[in-house]
């Protein structure tokens, strides 16, 4: 074990949320920051998920940083959902304007990270045997990159063929031509990967769980007037992202969907489906997601497109889900339920035949067995605490978050947790979803002040208090039981794992509302965290 090193403050991870914590600290505080990055490059979920068809599903144009007009102008996206290796180009490129890397330690991971409460300071140890000890320690670990979830199918060891997850797809790629390939999942990875698989196998067979609803990206519906537009006016978007609901310039446009004609809610419907894009569950009426009756028009408009879709009667009807738009993460497509129209592509319903298990030839359901000679699990991460539990984090007292959060994760504001002081996680449980970026830039600037606020006081130490941690989680559940999240299991409570408690990991108010929140608590003192 190396002598420690000391630091003003460590920052987990190099994506979104690093990058923009360490330029924040180091550039705008002045404080000794180091960077620990798993990895061998910048760009988080954006280095490691390069599964065929791997894109961004919210509009580039705000699925990014807005802290530096310049940066702004000078980035050009190519359509309004880019792919990966366009998102981790403009991760690089942010890097690379801003000297981040020499403050980075790449292909290093984080093992352990203890608590001195004598000192107020962690003692971070890496794998490369290295210890460095901070006042501040501040995860940026993301939520889908880190804790990658492959079922406990029995047999797999003896699967004669390859297998990979899409959250750890080889950068040389995989040879699909030719090939029976087996997707297993049809989340927003398999959502994406599976057209661009079926259009490279010999045969495709997807094997459903869960239907989903998707809306089509059309990501080459702008042009270089859009561009122009919103780069003319990045200020006023950004201003109307910050105050609206879901970090997205949009709005609902102010009506009850029960309140207008069968043929109005149908031009709406039309209207935004036509434009595609995430914007068709923000932009139409603004109760489809809390009122059960009002979604019910929508998930049926919804029901409607895959139906006048997909040519085949009984995989038709294996594509339509019964639970309500929005009681899972929307996704958006691109060419997914067309695919289901090409004679190499068979689609499996899990649920009515389930996988027994993987055999050296392929897997075998409940109704037989599918040969195959690739398998592909697009079946998702331990999201937002499998990060966390991957790593031996102790608090005050040898404190753990595996005991802590045993019963669902909780923590204040989606930033700190109760034993675990100086702690500070960007976009933690309890944070919101949405426009993640825009969380993130909320996250890391509030962090920033708070650090600066507490140097110039002369405090050393800040922790969010058991009945502020309690009150937030309770409201967090509140949100939660208001909309429709609570008609369907997803990884939005955990449910994707088995074993893991059923608990909401983001909170699912209205985001203009959480930063005003933020702010409040900034202003009244920090109130909700003691400080000393």
């Amino acid at each position: 074990m190396s002598t420690p090193t000391t630091v003003d403050a460590v920052v987990i991870g190099a994506g979104f949320s690093g990058l923009y914590m360490l330029h924040r600290l180091r550039d705008d505080l002045g404080l000794d920051v180091r960077v620990f990055e798993a990895t061998d490059g910048v760009g988080g979920t954006w280095y490691s998920n390069r599964y065929p068809g791997a894109k961004c599903d919210s509009d580039a144009f705000v699925y990014c940083y807005s802290f530096d007009p310049d940066l702004l102008q000078e980035w050009q996206w190519s359509g309004k959902y880019p792919k990966q290796a366009e998102l981790l180009g403009y991760l690089e490129h942010v890097a690379d304007r801003f000297d981040l890397r020499r403050s980075i330690d790449f292909g290093t991971r984080v093992v352990a990270a203890h608590y001195d409460d004598p000192s107020a300071t962690w003692t971070v140890t890496t794998d490369a045997g290295e210890t460095v000890r901070a006042r501040y320690l501040i995860t940026g670990i993301g939520h889908l990159t880190i804790s990658k979830y492959v079922p406990r199918i029995p047999g797999i060891e003896t699967f004669a063929g390859q297998w990979f997850h899409t959250g750890s797809w080889p950068h040389e790629g995989v040879d699909l031509a030719g090939k029976r390939v087996g997707v297993v999942g049809t989340g927003s990875s398999g959502v994406q990967a599976i057209p661009e698989i079926a259009e490279q196998a010999a045969h495709l067979t997807v094997f459903q769980r869960t239907p989903q609803y998707s809306i089509p990206a059309r990501h080459e519906t702008v042009d270089e007037d859009f561009w122009t537009d919103v780069k003319e006016h990045y200020g006023d978007i950004f201003e109307r992202s910050r105050s609206s609901a879901g970090g997205f310039p949009w709005q609902h446009n102010g009506r009850r969907a029960l309140d207008v004609t069968a043929e109005e809610r149908e031009r709406v419907y039309q209207e935004a489906w036509r434009e595609g894009g995430i914007k068709f569950a923000l932009g139409t009426f603004r109760d489809v997601s809390y009122d059960l009756e009002a979604n019910r028009t929508m998930s049926d408009f919804l029901r409607d497109r895959i139906r006048e879709t997909v040519q085949d009667p009984e995989t038709r009807e294996k594509l339509v889900p019964d639970y309500p738009f929005l009681a899972r993460r929307p996704i958006v497509d691109t060419g997914y339920f067309e695919t289901y129209n090409r004679p190499n592509v068979e689609l499996v319903d899990v649920k009515a035949a389930p996988i027994e298990e993987i055999t050296p030839h392929g897997i075998r359901t409940a109704a037989g067995e599918h040969e195959l000679d690739v398998i592909v699990f697009a079946t998702g991460f331990d999201a937002v605490t499998g990060p966390f539990f991957s790593i031996d984090l102790r608090g005050r007292d040898g404190a753990t978050l595996t005991e802590n959060w045993a019963a669902g994760p909780r923590a204040y504001l989606g930033l700190q947790t109760v034993d675990f002081p100086n702690l500070f996680m960007i976009t933690g449980p309890g944070a919101t979803l949405g426009n993640l970026p825009l969380t993130i830039e909320t996250h890391v600037d509030w962090i920033t002040e708070c650090i600066a606020s507490m140097r110039r006081d002369g405090l050393t130490r800040i922790e969010a208090t058991a009945q502020a941690q309690e009150d937030w989680s309770r409201h967090v559940d509140e949100e939660a039981g208001r909309s429709m999240i609570t008609y369907a299991d997803s990884w939005y409570n955990g449910s994707n794992i088995p074993g893991k408690a059923k608990a909401f990991v983001f909170y699912f108010g209205h985001f203009g509302r959480y930063r005003q929140t933020l702010g409040d608590v900034a202003a009244d003192g920090y109130k909700g965290f003691a400080l000393s």
